[in-house]
């Protein structure tokens, strides 16, 4: 009989430490939410250090590991052993002068079931990506597993409607979107409110016009290791919603959580029958969406 739904997790945390203490706390989070039922758990992004990118010192590249190396072989026995899918972002080194902002796709056999590099990489004060990463080679991509069909974006790929699509059109069931996100404090009075909230709302047009669940899983906790600088105060607030944008589960600005929610493949293809963008999209008419600007 084919599988009708199966429960997914984002799990919230303070990654404000080192690799191994990182490492030893998510297995945890990952091992609790596997026990309340979750079949797919997403970390949040980078999950083995504090963010670094809120510098650019060339010591951080120390943090950057090979592929199959510490936390694909730590997490795909978990992965195995508990039968779970489990999403681990993590900071990939290919050869020396290469790294990418990464994500393992582990199946719940322990297997990869793929992998996917951040494309869109930004560069804003404090969020230094540009120097440290190198744009994902691998495109946008729907990666079947034995739990459902899983689309994994990485942050600052939550803004662009092109690569949500482009995934969903491969067939995920579920956009996941690992994340390291907040608030400059000095900021967060006066904008904090409304950067906040266009987050969460254009990952929710994303499953609208998808027609697919988002999960996006954030960090929390100030991270001011900076000498001088206020931080980053990530602002948490992790959330699981369905295809018509609707809340299933949200997490606070604070506290280390986890949150889940049913994938129900019955309702998101009646969601796609009633709503059909899909079919009447104008894929006649889109050529210049590869453009940089229209004059």
């Amino acid at each position: 009989m084919a599988k009708t739904s199966y429960k997914i997790a984002v799990v919230q945390l303070n990654l404000n430490n080192t690799p191994e203490k990182n490492l030893e706390k998510c297995t945890r989070w990952v091992k609790d939410a596997a026990q309340q039922g979750a079949e797919v758990i997403a970390l949040p992004e980078l999950y083995s250090s504090h963010y670094f990118c809120q510098s650019e010192d060339i010591s951080n590249f120390a943090l950057a590991e090979p592929l199959y190396s510490t936390s694909f072989t730590a997490f795909s026995a978990l992965a195995k052993d508990l039968g779970v899918v489990i999403i681990v972002p993590f900071f990939e080194k290919r050869m020396p002068g290469i790294y990418y902002n990464s994500a393992y796709i582990i199946d719940c056999d322990g297997s990869e079931a793929g992998l996917y590099r951040k494309m869109h990489i930004p560069d804003d004060p404090h969020f230094y990506e540009k120097f440290y990463f190198t744009p994902g080679d691998l495109g946008f991509k729907t990666i079947p597993t034995q739990k459902g069909k899983i689309g994994t974006l990485i942050c600052w790929d939550q803004w662009y409607p092109e690569a949500a699509r482009l995934t969903a059109l491969q067939g995920a069931e579920t956009l996941f979107y690992p994340t390291a996100i907040g608030w400059h404090p000095k900021e967060k009075e006066e904008y904090g409110e409304k950067q906040h909230g266009a987050w969460m709302n254009v990952m929710k047009g994303h499953a609208v016009a998808n027609g697919v669940y988002v999960a996006a899983a954030n960090r929390i906790g100030l991270e001011q290791y900076l000498p001088g600088t206020a931080g980053i105060e990530f602002w948490g607030s992790s959330f699981i919603c369905g295809p018509q944008g609707e809340i299933l589960a949200q997490a606070s600005h604070d506290k280390e959580e986890i949150l889940m929610a049913e994938v129900d493949l019955a309702l998101l293809e009646d969601v796609r029958q009633n709503w059909p963008f899909f079919r009447d999209r104008r894929i006649d008419a889109y050529g210049d969406i590869t453009k940089r600007a229209i004059d």
